[in-house]
């Protein structure tokens, strides 16, 4: 961030604002409705201000700006047509240790004023560092637009509410429960839609209060839910939803720190990933943590990369949740084949291509190869192997063993659906090759199946192929020759 967002408390302290004209109107009315002790210096005030002088709502020093006239400021703007001018300002704020805006120069100013969305006691404020005036304008009259009018009518009640609610709920998370049911509930829509007072949603709320602290104890619950091949657009409501209720989140190696960071700021975060070769925590030790959670009350969001029933062990954890009585619930998530391949601009099926499609692991050696090869080897199919990027030689050998031809096609996505997307495609024959060549990671998705060679066409996500830490990338064209 460019800036800390603050609100500050202007109620009867002194501000001093440079300038008498429209520009300096706008600030000047924002202020007054913080109940700042507003002072304008100018030698002149357009006829608005002159009326707000008059009645006593400002102080007017009709003079040109002298520095004392900021003694004892808490903020300053500097709004005059001069440049000079408001660079004198500035410079005279800074000395004094009083933070200025010089409207329209952020490289003047100290803080900049946003957008705002004003529903009091709620305001919503929206700012681009200065860089998007315009940006933030329309932002804030979509808000306008989204934000139910009588908004501040039901922060206000609820604030009125506060003391009875804490004292009739003591336990800080059945307290935290209880709003949300009340803030997601009829007696709020009610009091939005006018359909009901403050004072007879007031009067319903006792008996909301009853309900809760007979049942203070918070119930533990477990939320499993699909986050994903990356992209935080591609979550679902729900499981946005999931995510900022959460008390607890629990996430993979795979989820991006994007979707982690949606959660709500005083929920506690715990890592609990598993790299190839580096276990952080053990599937049991996993189980263990969510009965473990969910036994203390907390509402717990297990956060699993793409969608937590395909490769994600998802079964396994519900398996522990039920066999401890846990209550819980499982949020769908986008799997990496479909995001990773629709990102990359490969259909997986396609009439002229492929009529099945096979997910399969890419976790294949030795005893734990339970994988029909002979089925995979079919034509007319599209195959995509999860977490197959450590064994993609053994995987390319397997399919030859089995008669595939070497000019099938192919495709590996690694970081699909995120800006660092790339996509190597070729066929069974040179892929091996080519991966190595580009210095693929993971994690990544191979995909089999003569669907790939749409990619050239139809690729439309981070079309240039780079990525953030190469001076150059790696382009691959579907007849397999490498280009820089």
């Amino acid at each position: 961030m460019d800036y800390f967002p603050i609100f500050l408390k202007l109620a009867d302290e002194p501000v001093v604002v440079v300038g008498g004209g429209e520009v300096a109107a706008r600030k000047i009315d924002l202020l007054l409705r913080t109940g700042a002790k507003v002072t304008v210096v100018a030698p002149e005030l357009i006829e608005s201000l002159a009326s707000l002088a008059a009645a006593g709502s400002i102080v007017h020093l009709a003079a040109e700006f002298q520095p004392e006239h900021l003694n004892g400021a808490r903020i300053a703007i500097a709004a005059t047509d001069k440049h000079s001018i408001n660079a004198w300002v500035a410079h005279q704020a800074e000395r004094r240790n009083i933070p200025v805006n010089v409207v329209d120069d952020r490289e003047l100013s100290r803080f900049i004023v946003p957008a705002i969305v004003d529903r009091s006691p709620v305001v919503v404020a929206v700012a681009s560092s200065g860089d998007a005036p315009v940006l933030t304008r329309r932002l804030r009259e979509k808000l306008e637009t989204f934000l139910p009018q009588r908004l501040g009518v039901l922060a206000k009640l609820a604030g009125k509410l506060r003391p009875a609610v804490k004292a009739r709920v003591e336990e800080p998370a059945a307290r935290r429960r209880f709003w949300e049911r009340f803030f997601d509930g009829p007696l709020a829509s009610d009091l939005l839609a006018g359909r009901s007072d403050a004072a007879t949603v007031e009067a319903r709320v006792e008996e909301s209060l009853r309900a809760a602290s007979e049942s203070a104890k918070p119930v533990g619950e477990v939320v499993l839910v699909g986050a994903g091949p990356g992209d935080p657009g591609l979550l679902t409501l729900r499981a946005l939803r999931a995510l900022q209720n959460a008390d607890v989140v629990l996430y993979d190696r795979l989820v991006s720190t994007q979707i982690v960071d949606l959660a709500r700021r005083d929920a506690e975060r715990i890592y609990v990933g598993k790299a190839p070769g580096d276990a952080h925590a053990s599937q049991e030790q996993i189980n263990a943590l969510l009965v473990k959670l969910a036994r203390q009350g907390k509402r717990v969001c297990r956060l699993k990369g793409g969608d937590p029933f395909i490769f994600g062990r998802g079964g396994e954890e519900l398996e522990t949740l039920a066999a401890e009585g846990i209550r819980f619930e499982v949020v769908p998530g986008i799997t990496a084949a479909a995001g990773c391949a629709a990102y990359a601009g490969i259909p997986l099926t396609h009439r002229d291509y492929a009529q099945s499609l096979t997910f399969v692991t890419g976790h294949c050696k030795g005893e734990t190869d339970k994988v029909d090869w002979d089925l995979l080897a079919r034509p007319g199919q599209t195959v995509v192997f999860y977490m197959g990027l450590g064994h993609l030689e053994s995987i390319v050998a397997r399919l030859r063993e089995r008669g595939v031809p070497a000019e099938r096609a192919a495709a590996i996505i690694e970081h699909g659906t995120q800006a660092t997307q790339r996509v190597v495609t070729g066929t069974l024959a040179d892929l091996v090759h080519k991966a190595g060549e580009a210095r693929i990671e993971s994690p990544a998705l191979l995909i089999v199946g003569e669907v790939t060679r749409l990619h050239d066409a139809l690729h439309w996500f981070n079309a240039n192929g780079q990525r953030g830490d190469e001076i150059s990338a790696l382009a691959f064209t579907n007849e397999g020759r490498l280009s820089a």
